[in-house]
C-alpha cells in the first residue's frame, strides 16, 4: 500500500459502520462464526487486495444487515455520515431482493451490477469460502462450491485477477475437502460387522 493510499484511508471513518455491523453478532453462520466477524472479514479482504474507496469499505461491513435483520431500521445507516445515501445503494445492490432467487441475484448482479457491487460481492464469496471449510454439511459445501463455480468465478475473472485467482484456489481445495471427506466415508466399516 502507498503512502497516499495509507492517508486515504487513515480519513475513513469506519468506527460507526462497525457499530452498525454489530447488530449482527448473534447472527450464527453455517460455518461457524457469526456474521459479524463475516462483514470485517470482507472488509479486510477488500484491504488486502488494494481497495480502499470509502464507500465500498463501508459498505462492506455492513453488507448483510439488510438480509439478515429485516426489521433494521434503514433510516440509521442512511443518516451515519455524508456517504450514507451512497453506502446504502451499494449495500441495496448487493442484497437480494423480495422473491429473488439466488441465481437471479448473482446474475443481475454479474450483468448490471456497479464495479463496487462486483468487487464487494466477490470479496463476500472469499470470505465466505473461507469459512466452508468448516461445515460439515456436504450437500450444503457442495451446492455451494458448483454455485461459486458458475456465477463468482466468472465475476471475479471480470473485475480482479487476483481475485478470481484465490477463489479459484479455495474451488478447488473446497472440492478436495469434499472429495476427501467421501473417501473417507465410505472406507469406515458399516455399523454392526
Amino acid at each position: 500500500m502507498t503512502t497516499e493510499q495509507m492517508q486515504d484511508l487513515a480519513g475513513t471513518r469506519l468506527a460507526p459502520y462497525i457499530q452498525i455491523s454489530a447488530y449482527l453478532i448473534g447472527k450464527s453462520r453455517e460455518g461457524g462464526g457469526n456474521m459479524f466477524r463475516h462483514q470485517l472479514d470482507t472488509m479486510a479482504i477488500l484491504i488486502d487486495y488494494g481497495y480502499i474507496d470509502s464507500v465500498l469499505l463501508k459498505a462492506s461491513l455492513v453488507h448483510d444487515i439488510l438480509e439478515d435483520i429485516p426489521e433494521f431500521n434503514h433510516n440509521i445507516l442512511l443518516s451515519m455520515d455524508f456517504e450514507s445515501h451512497d453506502v446504502y445503494k451499494l449495500v441495496m445492490e448487493v442484497s437480494r431482493r423480495h422473491g429473488e432467487s439466488k441465481p437471479e441475484f448473482l446474475t443481475r448482479i454479474r450483468e448490471s451490477g456497479s464495479p463496487s457491487a462486483k468487487i464487494l460481492k466477490v470479496a463476500d464469496r472469499i470470505s465466505n469460502m473461507i469459512s466452508l471449510g468448516f461445515v460439515n454439511n456436504l450437500e450444503f459445501v457442495e451446492r455451494y462450491i458448483n454455485e461459486t463455480e458458475k456465477y463468482l468465478l466468472p465475476l471475479a475473472a471480470e473485475v480482479d485477477h487476483n481475485m478470481n485467482r484465490e477463489l479459484s484456489d479455495l474451488v478447488s481445495s473446497r472440492r478436495k475437502y469434499l472429495q476427501d471427506f467421501r473417501d473417507i466415508g465410505s472406507r469406515e466399516p458399516a455399523a454392526g460387522r
